[in-house]
């Protein structure tokens, strides 16, 4: 059954989805707020459940953030609703698959911290998966409190990508509700992504104004933190606010991210366009516009090392798992012929 728009949005709802559905009472819209081996849980208005998903849904299962059709008499999935936005990467370790992150963010807070786990590199990272899922990114740079230099970490954040928000803190104060309010909005919702020890799970505390995931104290020698949050999650906050918690990721494989690198390396892409030749290396070729601004300082060569990087991990990666796809649907139409030749078979 349908609940009204305005009960819905509170939960995130919108036109977008509001469209997709029909008023069917068999079948209600809810949230999935946390994602699990034999289900999902689902959250709406007056609902609060654990429920399971259709076999052909096992597969290629919703992810958190992800709005659905489920139907209460069965407490069974049955449909998921076409996203407005998806966070994905490239699955950590050989496996050649993609892993799904969160679903219909409005904005992602792309924590680091003040300190020595600050790396321009991880950060480009996240802000490519961002820009790739048309999700607005804003860095937050946590431990303002334990640095004299707040201000520098802040500027050195803000080059990294052209018109992009920074917001210092320190994750304990209250105060931060105050400073990021503008993306903590009723039937916003937030990610969080960032790596382990920025203080994620202390900001996620007090965002949620409750202490229900564990921290643990960062080290003396690297100014680095253990990994205590171990599932991504949906929590509500008091602004009225969606906020998705993601494990800090060691591994952050980027595939079909192209679009999303480019945006944010939209300085380096706009001088290889006056490039002299289109396939230009920016290596000793004449003419090469890239070369020239490393030469006259306007661009520094540790961004383009870390520009072209990504561009080599992203076009493997994309070609790897391009390659996988393939390979599974001519699995897959090889089986349908030999299911088809063995009825055929018996028919005789």
């Amino acid at each position: 059954m349908l609940s009204s728009f305005a009960d819905l949005a509170a939960f995130g709802w919108s036109q977008h989805f509001h469209s997709q559905v029909t008023a069917d009472a068999a079948l209600s819209p809810a949230r999935v707020v946390a994602v699990h081996r034999n289900g999902v849980d689902v959250a709406a208005p007056g609902i609060e459940t654990r429920a399971t998903l259709r076999p052909a849904m096992e597969d290629d299962p919703p992810t958190v953030g992800d709005w659905v059709l489920f139907d209460p008499a069965t407490l069974r999935v049955e449909r998921v609703l076409d996203r407005r936005s998806l966070f994905k990467r490239k699955a950590a370790g050989t496996a050649q698959r993609v892993q799904l992150i969160a679903a219909n963010v409005d904005t992602v807070l792309v924590v680091s911290s003040c300190n020595h786990d600050f790396n321009p590199a991880r950060i480009e990272r996240y802000l490519a998966l961002a820009r790739e899922a048309e999700v607005e990114p804003v860095v937050v740079l946590t431990k303002a409190d334990m640095t004299d230099d707040a201000a520098g970490f802040a500027a050195r954040a803000a080059r990294l990508a052209p018109g992009l928000m920074v917001e210092t803190c320190d994750a304990r104060d209250p105060v931060v509700l105050e400073r990021l309010a503008p993306w903590l909005k009723p039937g916003q919702t937030i990610a969080l992504m960032g790596s382990s020890g920025v203080g994620k799970s202390t900001l996620v505390n007090t965002l949620t104004g409750s202490s229900a995931l564990a921290t643990a104290p960062i080290r003396d020698d690297d100014s680095r933190g253990r990994h205590t949050t171990t599932g991504r999650s949906l929590h509500r906050i008091g602004t009225g606010a969606w906020l998705v918690d993601t494990p800090g990721m060691r591994e952050i494989q980027l595939a079909d991210a192209g679009d999303g690198i480019d945006g944010i390396f939209a300085d380096i892409v706009a001088l290889e366009s006056r490039c002299r030749f289109h396939d230009c290396r920016h290596e000793t070729e004449p003419g090469c516009a890239v070369q020239a601004a490393v030469a006259d300082g306007t661009l520094d060569p540790a961004r383009l090392k870390r520009f072209e990087k990504l561009r080599r991990e992203d076009a493997m990666n994309s070609a790897t798992l391009a390659e996988r796809h393939a390979a599974s649907r001519a699995f897959g139409k090889h089986a349908r012929a030999v299911m088809a030749a063995k009825e055929k078979s018996r028919r005789w």
